[in-house]
C-alpha cells in the first residue's frame, strides 16, 4: 500500500514509517525537519510540510491509499490545537483526492475519566494529576475525534495510554474504550496502526491500545513522558 505518515518524525511516527517500510509497504513521511529524519529507504518519500497548512496537506495526501496520523504535543505546549487543526486538514484533503482510509491516534485520557477497576491510588492520586496537567491537550483531542469521526471517511481512532519504550512488538491488547491497563509501548502503537490501516480493522470505531509485558512502573512514565525527566 501506498501509506502517507503525519507525525512521522516523532518518537512513534517514526516506528511506524520503519515498520511499514519493512512490511513491504511504500511511505510518505510527513515532517516540518525532513534533514533531521533519520531513516533511508528505496521506497521512502521525505516530505517537507506542516499538518497545519492545508494546501501542503493536500498536495501529500493526494495519490496514496490510506493515512496514518500519529501526531502529537507533549503536556504544557503552547501548540494545544494541533489535533483538532490537523484533523481538518487532513480529513478535507482525503475528501478532495478520494482516499478513504484514516487512522489517526488521541489518548485514553480523552473520556476525562479513569477506567474501572483500577487502583485506589492510580484512581484517586496519579489519574486526576495527569489530566489537570493535560487538560487542554485532551480537551483538543476530543475534538478531533468528533471532526474525524462526524465525516464519511472509513476511519479508525486509536487511544494509547501511558506511552514509553519498549524493546519489541508485544501481544499487546486492542479493545473498545475504557480498558483497564496503564501503558502502550510505542513499538506496539506504530504496530496497531500499520494493521488498522492496511487490513481494514475496527472501521469507524474507537480503539484503545493497550501494552501488559514488560510494562514499566507508573512512576517512571509519570517523570519521562510527563514531566519530561530522564
Amino acid at each position: 500500500m501506498k501509506l502517507v505518515i503525519f507525525g512521522a518524525n516523532g518518537p512513534t511516527g517514526r516506528l511506524t514509517t520503519a515498520q511499514a517500510l519493512g512490511d513491504g509497504h511504500v511511505v510518505t513521511a510527513v515532517t516540518r525537519r525532513p534533514e533531521e529524519f533519520p531513516i533511508t529507504h528505496p521506497g521512502l518519500d521525505v516530505v517537507r510540510a506542516d499538518a497545519l497548512d492545508p494546501a501542503a496537506v493536500s498536495r501529500v495526501v493526494r495519490g496514496h491509499d490510506a493515512v496514518i496520523s500519529s501526531l502529537g504535543v507533549p503536556y504544557k505546549s503552547p501548540a494545544v490545537t494541533t489535533g483538532s487543526e490537523s484533523a481538518r486538514h487532513i480529513t478535507a484533503a482525503m475528501a478532495e483526492h478520494g482516499v478513504r482510509r484514516l487512522v489517526c491516534t488521541t489518548s485514553t485520557g480523552v473520556p476525562m475519566k479513569p477506567p474501572p477497576g483500577e487502583t485506589l491510588v492510580y484512581r484517586k492520586v496519579v489519574v486526576p494529576m495527569l489530566l489537570r496537567m493535560g487538560r487542554p491537550l485532551y480537551e483538543d483531542a476530543a475534538l478531533m475525534e468528533r471532526i474525524v469521526s462526524g465525516t464519511d471517511l472509513d476511519w479508525t481512532i486509536v487511544r494509547p495510554s501511558g506511552l514509553f519504550d519498549g524493546e519489541r512488538v508485544t501481544r499487546y491488547t486492542v479493545g473498545a474504550p475504557q480498558m483497564i491497563g496503564r501503558f502502550t509501548a510505542r513499538r506496539d502503537l506504530a504496530d496497531a496502526l500499520i494493521r488498522e490501516a492496511v487490513e481494514n480493522r475496527n472501521v469507524r470505531s474507537v480503539v484503545e491500545v493497550i501494552t501488559t509485558e514488560g510494562t514499566p512502573s507508573v512512576y517512571r512514565v509519570f517523570l519521562k513522558e510527563a514531566l519530561r525527566i530522564g
